[in-house]
């Protein structure tokens, strides 16, 4: 498939609507995409960014129907193999190209995809490359989501190539954005699940895309910005430091004790106009998990004792919040146990990249009796007067 972007521009990549798990880790709901976008200069032709190796044929493909003599330049904004897995073929179709690069990327590359150092054009940051009547320029932005990534601003046409930045994990028909709404909530599980971690960086990086004159966000992910004032000032929502009035319980219950902990304090907080969102991580969506942990601000964990340790599908879930950095204020334990237990110790060690609050847990032992209802209500009042704290009431 191959899609006009504007005259002399288009997008060449791949549509993957069948994936259904990225990375081995993050599902996708609605498959992704692998943009590719051939500009065609007066004197030189580059192509941005490549395809997943596994849509190699179809990147080729439409760089042959498009008739291309030559093509000068592969820019490599990003290396992780979903963006660059395709360029040892697109190299061997036009061994003439070079792959336009930083650095760091071009180790990378190097190491991941064994392209020769010969084959490497190095830019630094704010350099720029003539393709004739049209400019490109490179504005290098590590982390985002790896030390090595990168931007690309084709300046005359005003056009921002970002890769994963700002993206989303969305296989369309449809070139531009289409239906604002579910583009938005795309954008925000992608944020969720990848940039977050990276939440205090990419701040100083929206305030560079701001300062550009752009008419057009092109990720490599999901469809194309023509308004890109709206995925801005999603992004500098998101990564702001406010969170919400919405708590969020990922729980795990084996003999119902936990889960009636839950229920009640569900009960509890909805009393207290606090909206709540629980996920039973037995089939939970981790996806789900994270785009909730963007605005919450407070996580409540449920967990049971296992021996005297915890469950296993509670330490994978904290550690991922842990590894997603949310900007969550406030931290809690339920849970229920059979003879003794380490829970709040085992937690609590999982949880040192956001650094909350810790407000006192509530366990029982065995089934929750009149006395542990009364401290799942005291939880409710110090959950109140936490969110009064930050105004969110």
């Amino acid at each position: 498939m191959i899609r006009k972007l504007k005259d002399n521009m288009y997008e060449v990549g791949a549509r993957d609507w069948d994936r259904e798990v990225f990375d081995e880790l993050i599902p996708l709901p609605d498959g992704t995409s692998y943009n590719s976008y051939v500009i065609f200069g007066s004197e030189k032709t580059a192509l941005i960014d490549t395809v997943d190796s596994t849509k190699k044929d179809e990147l080729i493909n439409n760089l042959k129907t498009l008739d291309i003599k030559k093509l000068d330049y592969i820019v490599s904004n990003h290396s992780e193999q979903d963006h660059s897995g395709s360029i040892p073929y697109v190299l061997e179709l036009f061994p003439e190209s070079k792959v336009v690069t930083n650095e760091k990327a071009k180790g990378l590359l190097m190491e991941h995809l064994l392209i020769p150092e010969d084959k490497f054009f190095i830019i630094k940051d704010n350099e720029t490359l003539s393709l004739g009547d049209k400019t490109l320029q490179f504005l290098i932005s590590p982390w985002v989501h790896w030390p090595e990534t990168m931007l690309t601003y084709l300046i005359e046409d005003k056009i921002l190539f970002t890769c994963d930045f700002l993206g989303s994990h969305n296989a369309s028909s449809s070139l531009f954005v289409s239906e604002e709404k579910k583009t938005y909530f795309d954008a925000k599980r992608y944020y969720a699940e990848i940039m977050m971690p990276f939440r205090t960086i990419i701040k100083k990086h929206i305030s560079r895309v701001e300062a550009l004159d752009v008419d057009y966000i092109a990720p490599s992910h999901g469809e194309v910005y023509d308004k890109p004032e709206f995925i801005i000032n999603a992004y500098k929502e998101w990564i702001s430091d406010d969170v919400k009035n919405l708590v969020i319980i990922p729980y795990v219950s084996m003999h119902d004790s936990t889960e009636e902990m839950v229920k009640r304090l569900i009960d509890e907080l909805v009393k207290r106009n606090i909206k709540v969102k629980p996920f039973n991580l037995v089939n939970a969506d981790i996806g789900e998990i994270a785009i909730t942990l963007v605005d919450a601000a407070t996580i409540i964990v449920g967990a049971p004792a296992l021996l005297v340790g915890t469950h296993p599908a509670v330490i994978s879930a904290v550690y991922l919040v842990n590894a997603l950095r949310p900007k969550t204020k406030f931290v809690s334990i339920i849970g229920s146990y059979g003879w003794s237990t380490k829970l709040i110790e085992h937690i609590t060690s999982l949880i040192t990249n956001i650094k909350p609050e810790i407000i006192n847990p509530v366990l029982t032992k065995g089934f929750p009796k009149a006395e542990d209802y009364k401290k799942i209500e005291r939880l409710a009042n110090d959950i109140l007067e936490k969110h009064k704290s930050l105004n969110l009431i």
